[in-house]
């Protein structure tokens, strides 16, 4: 039965809607697709209320990065409304002391006027070591920071911050789920993927070769595969 419900993708840290571009054509050929806003200010849990009272009742759910920490909070306020999950290159681990003193020095570069070398040290992070220099990729990570913009960088670092640990919510999660990660993701180690697919009956993982942390954008055709594949779930 082909899938009807709505779709809503949350897109990660300095990340707009652009970061779905590949996938969203086959996506609304499928179903409906909603494009989270996670650029307004608020923890993680005002965050996943505001897109919550915008969302359809009922809908599949998929966040990447940042957006997988919002998801899984969207999750523990309003698990009936979810019908599908789906976690990319992303964690279920709380923040450490040691990240967020990362953290706190990029806040402190982007407020010092710093904002597009910070992006420059982020790409590099961003992406698998063999698109470094990909113009193309970098323009539209560099467009996509452009789009949220330092203030709202600043407080989606802040939210990420003060985030919950969502390892004891897990089990709780019973509808398909997938979880994927990329071979070469520099920002969200592969064995974080494997925990949060272990910690979910059902799971399915899916690990993308020859790519970094950005595999709608790096790799958009197993991407889409994966998400429609998840659909069908």
């Amino acid at each position: 039965m082909p899938h009807t419900l709505p779709i809503v993708l949350v897109p990660g840290l300095a990340c707009s809607p652009r970061i779905y571009a590949p996938q969203i054509p086959e996506l609304w050929r499928v179903a409906p697709v909603h494009l989270a806003n996670h650029a307004r200010g608020g923890d993680m849990a005002a965050i996943a209320r505001r897109i919550l009272a915008e969302a359809p009742l009922r809908f599949a759910l998929a966040g990447h990065s940042m957006g997988g920490y919002i998801v899984l909070e969207m999750f523990r306020q309003a698990p009936e409304r979810i019908a599908r999950l789906a976690l990319l290159s992303t964690s279920a681990r709380p923040e450490t002391p040691e990240a967020s003193e990362r953290r706190r020095g990029l806040i402190a570069e982007v407020k010092a006027g710093g904002y597009h070398k910070v992006m420059e040290g982020l790409f590099g992070k961003f992406v698998h070591p063999s698109r470094a220099n990909d113009a193309t990729l970098r323009k539209i990570v560099f467009d996509m920071a452009d789009d949220v913009g330092p203030d709202a960088f600043v407080w989606q670092l802040e939210a990420i911050m003060t985030r919950a640990d969502s390892r004891p919510t897990l089990a709780q999660i019973k509808c398909p789920t997938l979880v994927l990660t990329s071979d070469t993701d520099n920002m969200v180690p592969n064995e974080f993927s494997t925990e949060l697919a272990n910690g979910i009956a059902g799971a399915k993982l899916v690990t993308i070769p020859d790519c970094g942390h950005l595999p709608q954008l790096e790799k958009p055709r197993a991407m889409t595969d994966a998400m429609l594949d998840w659909l069908e779930m």
